[in-house]
């Protein structure tokens, strides 16, 4: 009847200008999309080059080598008889677009460039492409000769048009596309169009899947129709971990799905599926002759057929629920992957990681456990990939790990830096935790490095700092504090360079981060202290997830360490002890809770609050808690912490983007690092409005 039409979909691994390797996981999928017998193969956007090129897609070499991979794909006889799909930056009329370029047996079928541009957040499309704005329009491309050479074709269409095979239509949306309330789907669907795809380069954040998956699932019950979505996946270069997910849908229901994390590099996506269901359903469901009549689509038609004559007896693939992870999981998974492809990518040998004993650290170091584990696993399950990673991350040819903890000891090395601020308690706390995980640790004390610092400072001007406790001041307390911190840091990185060095093996350390954002968006941390580090995996996830993940690791990972860090009150350990006990945490310092500032981060970020637009949230928000004059004070000392210690975000390390109120001024979080810190006008808006809720109580 030839009426069933399997397709294909996938997550890839790419990385930005790496050509090669680029290219050879799109051949591979195309060869995995094949065997399962495939017609159409979609894949993720900017494939070939990588997506997160940035200011290299202004270079003509990115295009230029985007064609080059684009001639091996038409030559290569693992494309032929199968429609691909593949993105890639096109220079047009001197104007650059992101496109989809799809192409069978040789010849390129069309070229369709995106027009809704991702620009918000992560994303400046707008800084590197422009949007094709010509609804329905389509011109002739001129092909590159190379290209002309291979095809024997001098143009092709470009521009909003879609492809109609011999017993289907098929239209594209690419990534932001989908999101946007002037989705190209709707009015592709009312001309007709049966399968959409999307081809997306999306990241990760907590708690985002679901959103994603039910705008796929709301694409297609509206309307009807297929739905094939595609997605990078892993580190290409930055901060963000683009997190798979690849998925076909179906009138409403999901039938195949991918997975969210992994460390395979390749994962195709397949599913058989019935056209009649979608007709039937639209003509149950919709009645598109009473809808206002849209343009029609430009139809770029092509002899060949997704469906057989004889496909009575393929099966179609069934709804299946789509199983959501935890947002403890997504902090176990996420950030190992996005480690893991750090590691590998970098040429080093593994992880240092100061451990304090406090949760922060303990979270970092769980992280890394939990790549171990993932890695265990796929080297287990035959990923030939991996164990050729693994080996030359380790350097060694014959290695092949079978238990996490001993991966660990191989890869990751932990140091406890105490100093005679520091307690019995975090230094054995760290000293488990370490021994659980199996990394190799070492315990150091810092006193020495201290002394001699402040040593060549009284040698110079005579004069010996005191902490607040012996008398002295706020900036002499502060400074001894700072000291200890940066010594940290110095020391951290001396033992990443030299320490597998002692004990003769290759390579260097990556230094890992461990400063919350939380801590981040207030600057509660020291400039240069050892949380600058190479990459930070927890930076982007507040303290309130972290504890959570670390409860979660308790279970799954049997870490029964991690009960003393969780009970245990967050702490510096910067200011002397008093009677052996901790005198300093990080509450008292901040003069807020944790769980405080993730609500002020979310509406400085989220909800763009300024300081009086806050206030006048929060005060309904804590009505219970606080009173109006005590929002006020929280608000100001906040909007004071911040505006002071915000030249510190130019100089935060790169940290996984978890958290969509992150104050990373690198490209997520763009405002200026240098404030009037009084706030002058700002707080006499709240001042003035403190002032009229008490007089309209006392008037009650």
């Amino acid at each position: 009847m030839g009426r069933k039409v399997t397709v294909a979909t996938c997550s890839l691994n790419q990385w930005a200008l790496d050509f090669e390797g680029n290219l050879r996981r799109i051949l591979q999928s195309i060869e995995i999309a094949k065997s399962r017998g495939a017609k159409y193969r979609l894949g993720p956007e900017l494939e070939i080059s990588g997506y997160g090129c940035a200011d290299h897609f202004y270079e003509s070499d990115t295009l230029l080598h985007s064609f080059q991979v684009l001639k091996e794909l038409l030559e290569s006889p693992v494309t032929e008889d199968i429609i691909c799909d593949v993105g890639m930056p096109v220079m047009h009329h001197n104007v650059r677009y992101n496109c989809r370029v799809l192409f069978l047996n040789r010849k390129i079928l069309l070229i369709r460039p995106k027009m809704q541009m991702a620009n918000n957040g992560n994303y400046r499309e707008l800084r590197w492409f422009s949007p094709w704005n010509h609804l329905r329009k389509v011109e002739d491309y001129v092909l590159p000769r190379m290209i002309q050479e291979t095809t024997g074709q001098e143009t092709v269409p470009f521009g909003d048009c879609v492809l109609s095979t011999k017993d289907t239509c098929i239209g594209t949306e690419i990534c932001a596309e989908l999101w946007s309330p002037r989705s190209p789907h709707i009015q592709m669907s009312q001309d007709g169009v049966e399968i959409f795809t999307n081809s997306s380069a999306s990241h990760h954040e907590l708690r985002k899947a679901e959103s994603r998956v039910n705008l796929i699932r709301s694409a297609t019950s509206k309307g009807g129709g297929i739905y094939l979505y595609a997605n990078q996946k892993g580190c290409d270069g930055d901060r963000v971990y683009y997190d798979g997910c690849a998925m076909v849908a179906i009138n409403g229901d999901i039938v195949a799905q991918g997975v969210q994390f992994s460390v395979n590099d390749v994962e195709v996506i397949s599913a058989t599926l019935d056209l009649e269901d979608v007709r039937s359903y639209r003509g149950r469901e919709n009645h598109p002759h009473l809808e206002s009549e849209p343009k029609p689509c430009y139809r770029v038609r092509v002899n060949f057929s997704l469906s057989d004559v004889d496909d009575v007896h393929l099966p179609v693939h069934q709804p299946v629920e789509w199983c959501f992870h935890t947002p403890e999981e997504e902090i176990s998974l996420g950030p190992a992957c996005w480690l893991w492809d750090y590691l590998r990518r970098s040429g080093q040998a593994g992880f240092l990681l100061p451990l304090s004993g406090g949760v922060d650290s303990a979270s970092s170091a769980c992280i890394v456990h939990s790549l171990c584990v993932l890695l265990c696993r796929a080297v287990e399950d035959g990923n030939t990939q991996v164990l050729d990673d693994v080996r030359r991350v380790v350097g060694d040819s014959t290695y092949r790990p079978t238990q996490p903890r001993e991966l660990c000891s191989r890869i990751f090395t932990t140091c406890y830096m105490g100093s005679e601020n520091s307690t019995e308690d975090t230094r054995t706390r760290a000293k488990d935790l370490a021994r659980e995980i199996g990394s190799t640790h070492m315990t150091i004390n810092i006193d020495l490095a201290v002394r001699s610092i402040l040593g060549i400072f009284s040698a110079v001007t005579g004069k010996w700092p005191q902490f607040g406790v012996n008398g002295g001041s706020r900036r002499e307390n502060l400074a001894l504090q700072n000291v200890q911190a940066r010594v940290r840091m110095v020391l951290a990185y001396l033992f990443a360079q030299l320490s597998l060095w002692s004990r003769g093996r290759p390579g260097g350390l990556l230094v890992l981060g461990s400063a919350n954002v939380d801590e981040s968006l207030t600057g509660y941390f020291t400039k240069y202290d050892c949380s600058s580090a190479d990459i930070n995996p927890i930076g982007g996830i507040s303290k309130a997830d972290l504890k959570n993940f670390l409860f979660y690791c308790v279970e799954t990972f049997q870490l029964s360490s991690l009960r003393g860090i969780l009970t245990a009150p967050p702490t510096a350990e910067l200011e002397p002890l008093k009677d052996g006990q901790v005198s300093q945490t990080d509450e008292a310092d901040m003069k807020m809770t944790y769980s405080e500032l993730s609500v002020i981060g979310r509406l400085r970020k989220i909800s763009m609050c300024g300081p009086f637009s806050m206030f006048c949230k929060l005060i309904h928000l804590w009505k219970d808690l606080l009173s109006p004059v005590e929002v006020a004070q929280k608000v100001k000392h906040f909007f004071w912490m911040y505006s002071v210690n915000r030249h510190k975000m130019t100089t935060l390390t790169p940290a996984y983007h978890a958290e969509s109120y992150s104050p990373d001024d690198n490209r997520f979080d763009l405002r200026p690092f240098l404030y009037d810190t009084r706030w002058g006008w700002q707080f006499r808006c709240i001042d003035s409005q403190v002032s009229q809720l008490e007089t309209k109580v006392q008037n009650q």
